[in-house]
């Protein structure tokens, strides 16, 4: 975290901060200042975008009056916290940023998240240059609920690459890989273990390693459930593929302990110039080119998610921020909500590398990466990333034991366990699990 912020402290002067106010202060008709005295709690998730939002917090407390008390907690922390909050019907904060590919079902069945359509269409609460409508498809798909609920605004669409050492690839004269298959045997060249050099590195640990499974799948064309979240497609020939390729890339070319390793412990290795290739979100750039932290500033390349056997996809997931139905703050809570996801913010985000803009006039901005360090390769990257972006992870209420499960499977492989058993045997002990689901 302290890293991320070090970074985002040497980029805050390169950006149009202040746009935002000069923009919403030009719009005498809309008054940001409607709350003004209130204080809100925000509980974001550890990440790139929350880092964001505490960056710019006193701008939107000097444009609004509104006093912000924020704070970052690592996801496997502040989930099941907002869930337990949520549910007590006492919550401690007024607006939550969560992830709608873990939680979004599971909100939706408590109804605890306020529906923002009335704030949205009432323009006393919603800014004139707004632009809900501005949102992609995607993102105004994954902020709706079966019901027609939009009880979240989407404020980054985290789409998935492949980092890669330059370094280590010119010195082997290696190319980037073009599919899983020649991704593997490029991991394969670059691992010298006695050199302690690894040729790829992804989440092992459970629960956080199933995007990296179902990231494989999708070059399958499959997800891991059927369009109607009803059955399970786990344990199908390509699910085993995945699997099997999953096993291969982590126990043949990944460093010692990589079954313990979540996302920030995959950073860190590869930051350290020991390592070819890691597979994880967009959103992790800055560390990487922070030469505070990092040895391969000047080595980092960035490549599309390679492509399967059967198709070519990118997965995606979603963050986004909503308003607890018990907030006794709502307005000055969707106030922030609407600054936290408006364009200057998201232009900000993607200008520090923080991840996807679910905004399409992000794109079509002029001052677009014209001073960030990340460069036209990292854009170049994540568009085309966005044009082949699919569902990484099911959309249904257990979503948590979902990853939970087959995450055990997972770690189970790393250590040379049968991938057609074991996801066997995992699609057996989820399936109730689902059924149960569906009946509530």
């Amino acid at each position: 975290m302290i890293r991320r912020r070090t970074l985002l402290a040497a980029s805050t002067a390169l950006l149009a901060a202040p746009a935002i106010v000069r923009r919403a202060g030009a719009q005498s008709a809309f008054d940001w200042q409607q709350c003004k005295g209130q204080t809100i709690t925000v509980s974001l998730t550890l990440n790139p975008r929350a880092d964001n939002l505490q960056a710019h917090e006193k701008e939107f407390e000097a444009l609004t009056g509104i006093k912000v008390l924020s704070e970052q907690m690592p996801e496997q922390q502040q989930r099941p916290k907002m869930v337990m909050e949520l549910a007590s019907g006492n919550p401690s904060f007024d607006v939550t940023h969560f992830s709608l590919h873990v939680s979004k079902r599971v909100v939706a069945e408590g109804h605890w998240l306020e529906d923002l359509r009335p704030y949205l269409a009432n323009p006393k609460l919603t800014a004139p240059d707004y632009d809900w409508a501005d949102m992609s498809a995607g993102a105004l798909r994954a902020a709706t609920q079966s019901d027609g609920r939009v009880d979240s605004l989407p404020i980054e669409t985290d789409v998935w690459l492949v980092y890669y050492n330059k370094q280590i690839f010119a010195e082997r004269g290696l190319s980037f890989p073009k599919t899983f298959d020649e991704m593997l045997a490029t991991a394969r060249k670059i691992n010298d273990p006695g050199k302690g050099m690894y040729g790829f590195i992804a989440r092992g640990v459970k629960n956080a390693n199933v995007p990296v499974w179902t990231s494989l799948l999708l070059g399958q064309d499959q997800e891991t459930v059927t369009p109607d979240g009803k059955t399970l497609l786990t344990d199908t020939p390509q699910a085993v593929w995945a699997g099997e390729m999953y096993k291969s890339l982590l126990r043949d070319t990944a460093p010692p302990g990589v079954v313990g390793f979540n996302w920030n412990e995959c950073q860190t290795s590869f930051m350290q110039g020991k390592v070819g290739m890691w597979m994880d979100g967009v959103g992790f750039t800055p560390p990487l080119l922070d030469p505070k932290v990092s040895k391969i500033v000047d080595h980092v390349g960035f490549g599309l998610m390679p492509a399967g056997p059967k198709a070519h996809y990118c997965p995606v997931f979603t963050d986004a921020v909503g308003i607890p139905v018990k907030s006794k703050a709502k307005d000055a809570a969707y106030l922030y909500c609407q600054w936290a996801t408006s364009k200057q913010m998201e232009l900000n985000m993607v200008n520090l590398g923080g991840g996807a803009s679910p905004r399409m006039s992000t794109y079509s901005d002029p001052t677009l990466m014209k001073k960030s360090p990340f460069g036209q390769e990292w854009l170049a990257t994540l568009l085309a990333s966005v044009k082949i972006a699919r569902a990484g992870l099911p959309e249904i209420v257990p979503v948590t034991e979902f990853r939970d499960v087959f995450g055990i499977a997972l770690t189970n492989m790393i250590g040379g366990a049968d991938p057609a058993t074991e996801l066997k045997k995992a699609t057996e002990t989820f399936k109730p699990i689902l059924e149960k689901s569906l009946k509530t």
